[in-house]
């Protein structure tokens, strides 16, 4: 891959991530239907919540979430972006402001969504949401 298509890979995963997390703050599940490949082999984790597996229990897992949350927003830290053929990855600090059930609440969220290339697209397969338990890193 040339430096040329690989800036454009690179650019085209970062359009991709922006274009989850413009369906997740919309609450749109037609959007978000878009951003995801629909396979058997799709992932899944929500903070707090269990390895969700395929297309159709993660779809249904997006519409669970948006049918109880009233609003949803993000300010994405700490991104980095990797590709590597027809996968990239972004890992960021998800800072999210949310109104779910009448309560709002901040906090922030580790998250890794990885993407692959299909038919030109990047599609995501494998979104891994983690809370942040705590600043300080583990000794080395």
């Amino acid at each position: 891959m040339s430096a040329r298509e690989a800036s454009g890979a690179h650019r085209d995963v970062e359009e991709a991530n922006a274009r989850f997390y413009r369906a997740f703050e919309t609450l749109d599940l037609a959007e978000m239907d878009a951003v995801w490949m629909h396979a058997d082999y799709v992932k899944c984790i929500h903070p707090g919540w269990p390895l969700i597996s395929g297309w159709e229990a993660v779809r249904e897992s997006w519409r669970v979430i948006f049918e109880n949350t009233a609003e949803m927003r993000f300010t994405l830290a700490d991104v980095t972006t990797v590709v590597s053929g027809p996968l990239g990855w972004v890992s960021c600090t998800e800072n999210i402001l949310s109104e779910v059930a009448g309560r709002i609440s901040v906090t922030s969220v580790l998250a890794t969504n990885l993407f692959e290339r299909d038919a030109g697209s990047w599609l995501l397969i494998h979104h891994h949401a983690s809370h942040v338990l705590t600043a300080s890193r583990p000794p080395s």
